[in-house]
């Protein structure tokens, strides 16, 4: 792959630069960290880009530089009491989903063609605007395993969780999801 020249490498980088701050968003939950993340990337693109093999998309190698930068600013930042409250609430709400067997209080409405859905941009509005709605930690977990494709190991290691832990966030993550997808975007009526 031939080298991007110096305003290349900046146009670039600008096209993108949307997705890493709305990406960077979802994972720090706030706009002044996701931005520090997203400068420092951009930097480190910068400064690296005589690395870039094109073993991947450009796009992909920025992200993957995106990718650490987040992660080491979770790893600096501490669990605040915003994401306590906000895990409850969760939690309370998956209770009120089971019965006491553990089974569906009211089974879910079917959701059609899920994979239609995926290939409307609104749907992919939809589920940012969703996963804003769930506590940090377990939204923060679902992202590195679904939408940066980290093994269960890896997240474990990176946020210094345990195994378990890791997959009841994943849990929390995806009922949060699906009760907030049900609600704005299949349409189903709360009760």
């Amino acid at each position: 792959m031939s080298k991007l020249t110096a305003e290349e490498l900046q146009a670039s980088l600008a096209a993108i630069r949307p997705r890493l701050i709305g990406f960077a968003r979802l994972q720090l939950r706030s706009a002044e960290a996701a931005e520090d993340a997203v400068q420092d990337a951009l930097l480190a693109a910068m400064e690296g880009s005589a690395q870039f093999s094109g073993a991947s998309s450009f796009q992909t190698w920025v992200f993957s530089i995106l990718k650490n930068k987040i992660v080491d600013e979770l790893r600096r930042s501490s669990r605040n009491k915003a994401d306590a409250v906000a895990e409850a609430a969760l939690d309370e709400m998956v209770a009120g989903l089971f019965n006491e067997r553990d089974h569906w209080d009211e089974i879910p409405a079917a959701w059609g063609d899920p994979h239609t859905s995926l290939e409307q941009k609104r749907f992919w509005e939809v589920l940012d605007a969703c996963l804003t709605t769930l506590p940090a930690s377990p939204a923060r977990v679902f992202m590195m395993r679904e939408f940066l494709d980290l093994e269960t190991a890896e997240i474990c290691k990176e946020l210094a969780i345990s195994t378990s832990n890791c997959w009841v966030l994943l849990h929390r993550a995806r009922i949060g999801l699906r009760e907030c997808l049900g609600r704005r975007w299949f349409g189903e009526l709360e009760t």
